[in-house]
């Protein structure tokens, strides 16, 4: 019998942030091939299940948690009726994060010497400390368990500086814009983090990938458009289903040797 090394079916998956743009592709490409998913997300009270998820939530395929992933109990209380009902999961997405879009109130977007220490806050607890304990206690497990795969969403911007003349055409409209230090230092962070944890848990067969995105579309004004297409050697940012791939590849057992690694796809941004 030939076995599928993509296969995700049965698999439970964890996905932080799973409401968001990127959260809900992986949601669907994961349900769709027959795993079970668990999102934890702060907004989940606030927003409705998306079109076309009522039959997994019936099917006892898919479950929603409001959840702060800077608070560690709350991830923990979390986990414990996942376990309860399902089962030791055997992945992690670690995809919330937190970031300053160019609609961002003035200060968040302004020259590094002025860039509001609570904001630098903000984003760390999110992207790194959020990250940190959802490994600590979600990876923990999994580690007790002796497998596991997971997956730490990094972007460009942890691997390289912000090519911040793309954002020049902003001055142009009465507001100067500056991507901030914050988002560049805490995607870096998540690639030191993800080899510790891959050699510290290596002998426990749970296995620690990055996988570091380019931009990604999302109706963004024409004149960023312009300016970001002209950066990437494909020409365009990727569309919001151009990662799943990526993820299913990760988490099944096409991966198995994998762990410690960074995988980019980023339609060339880093090659030059």
């Amino acid at each position: 019998m030939t076995t599928d090394l993509f296969s995700v079916h049965d698999r439970i998956v964890v996905i932080t942030g799973g409401l968001g743009q990127l959260g809900r592709q992986f949601t669907m490409a994961l349900l769709e091939r027959g795993a079970r998913v668990f999102i934890l997300d702060r907004v989940a009270e606030e927003r409705p299940v998306p079109p076309g998820w009522e039959t997994f939530c019936r099917d006892n395929r898919l479950g929603i948690r409001n959840a702060d992933i800077t608070r560690k109990g709350e991830i923990q209380s979390a986990i414990d009726s996942l376990i309860s009902q399902w089962g030791i999961p055997q992945a992690l997405i670690n995809n919330a994060a937190l970031d300053s879009p160019p609609n961002a109130p003035v200060e968040e977007n302004g020259p590094f010497e002025t860039y509001p220490e609570t904001s630098w806050d903000d984003i760390m607890a999110v992207n790194v400390k959020g990250v940190f304990l959802c490994c600590q206690i979600i990876g923990g497990a999994m580690a007790a368990a002796g497998r596991g795969s997971i997956i730490n969403i990094n972007s460009t911007y942890g691997m390289v500086s912000p090519d911040q003349r793309i954002y020049a055409y902003r001055g142009t409209q009465g507001a100067s814009f500056y991507k901030p230090v914050s988002y560049a230092a805490s995607k870096s962070a998540i690639l030191n983090m993800t080899q510790y944890l891959a050699t510290y848990w290596a002998g426990r067969e749970v296995r620690v990938n990055t996988l570091t995105f380019g931009g990604v579309f999302n109706h963004q004004d024409d004149a960023f458009l312009e300016g970001y297409c002209k950066r990437v050697p494909l020409g365009r940012m990727a569309r919001e289903d151009e990662y799943n791939g990526a993820v299913i590849f990760l988490i099944s057992d096409a991966s198995s040797y994998m762990t410690g690694s960074n995988l980019i796809i980023d339609g060339g941004w880093t090659a030059w």
